[in-house]
């Protein structure tokens, strides 16, 4: 097969980083993981604090067995795909290796492609540069919602009104907005009991 042909499968993907870190958001705030950071995002969120990662032609393709085999050098079973926006491929391979591994499996994702991929945890946080693909509604574990606006509270609910009853709701202030939203969501979030808040606790403690 070309190249193409192995990146549409899933077999290749382009890597932009991968990293072993302490996880700073979301429901495993705390905890050590792998992060594979996959090149290409059609997205386009203007506060992306990752803009160099929309470009997949930029980033080098891997086999799916270099990408699994530089994560189990590190003691650390949670690994974390992200982006760019990881939906962009089919994530079957890639997860089925690492769960061969002995992974556990956690995407990070704004739900723009049709879900694929097999995983333990699903973090979908949605954009409104881009519609999610109806198929992200029912496999998420996790609906974190940026805070960068105040018509974001009015979204995420809409977005609250679409996943299961067992989906986690949580509130984030995009950091550069932070002062501005943080007192806001707190009084938000006692209002609404439902959603709890989310911290990127990795810029508060300067963890890469």
């Amino acid at each position: 097969m070309t190249t193409q042909e192995l990146v549409a499968s899933g077999l290749q993907l382009p890597v932009m980083e991968a990293f072993y870190t302490i996880q700073g958001e979301g429901r495993f705030t705390g905890t050590p993981a792998y992060f594979i950071r996959l090149g290409g995002c059609d997205v386009g969120c203007v506060w992306c604090d990752v803009k160099e990662s929309w470009e997949a032609g930029k980033w080098p393709i891997l086999a799916i067995e270099e990408i699994v085999e530089e994560a189990v050098k590190y003691p650390g079973r949670l690994v974390v795909i992200t982006g760019g926006e990881p939906l962009m491929y089919d994530l079957d391979p890639l997860t089925r290796l690492l769960k061969e591994n002995g992974f556990t499996t956690n995407i990070e994702t704004s739900g723009a492609h049709p879900f694929s991929g097999d995983f333990d945890w699903v973090c979908f946080s949605p954009k409104k540069f881009k519609k999610p693909h109806p198929s992200i509604y029912s496999e998420a574990d996790e609906l974190k919602v940026v805070i960068f606006h105040q018509s974001d509270f009015k979204f995420a609910e809409e977005h609250a009104a679409l996943v299961n009853k067992s989906c986690e709701l949580r509130l984030q202030p995009e950091w550069s907005k932070a002062e501005k939203f943080t007192s806001e969501i707190i009084n938000y979030v006692k209002n609404h009991p439902t959603w709890n808040i989310s911290l990127q606790t990795h810029k508060f403690m300067d963890i890469p």
